[in-house]
């Protein structure tokens, strides 16, 4: 960051964390926010903060009192401001008041799609990992190898151990099965026979 865009933010914040407050200018950094799309520059991507909130942006350990202060910051003008307030409602909207919160906030759709682009709004709760026979995380479209010969169910075939099977997809309902071909036949696998390759 350059020193205009420094003075820029420094101005703009007040010799404030523009999400809590908080006045020590020792205490009070700047804060560049991940995932900024390239066409926006200088100081619309940054933001002053102090080190109470920079320490909890990722941890999982959170002062959860602390945060109450985006009842305020959320309704800031400053892009940057707004982004980093909705991304930390997102993190903690377990706790129910700041799902209420994100409720009231409005955002254009351009700096929403920002704010979401670190993943926050994703529901991972329920998201299934579908894993090999070493415990590597299988993603659709991987290739897998066969670790053991398997009888094909409703059919002759056995898919002998060694043969690859490419561009698997997952099935989204149960994290033991995977789907990919053999010899030019569409069938379901049990991830416990594969190792990703």
């Amino acid at each position: 960051m350059n020193q205009d865009i420094e003075r820029e933010i420094k101005k703009r914040a007040e010799d404030k964390c523009e999400l809590c407050g908080h006045a020590e200018p020792e205490n009070l950094l700047l804060f560049e926010v991940p995932k900024t799309p390239e066409y926006i520059e200088g100081a619309d991507n940054g933001l002053q903060v102090c080190t109470t909130c920079e320490s909890q942006f990722d941890s999982e350990e959170r002062d959860i009192n602390h945060w109450r202060c985006l009842n305020d910051s959320m309704w800031s003008t400053a892009a940057p401001v707004q982004v980093m307030a909705w991304r930390m409602l997102h993190r903690l909207k377990k706790e129910g008041w700041p799902q209420d919160l994100l409720d009231m906030m409005y955002m254009e759709e351009q700096r929403l799609e920002w704010a979401a682009a670190e993943g926050d709004a994703e529901d991972k709760s329920n998201a299934l990992v579908h894993r090999d026979a070493n415990g590597v995380i299988l993603q659709a479209g991987d290739n897998v190898v066969l670790i053991k010969d398997l009888k094909v169910k409703g059919s002759s075939m056995v898919a002998k151990q060694g043969t690859a099977v490419r561009r698997i997809s997952l099935d989204h309902e149960n994290d033991t099965y995977i789907e990919g071909k053999v010899d030019g036949i569409q069938i379901v696998i049990i991830t416990e026979y594969v190792k990703k390759t």
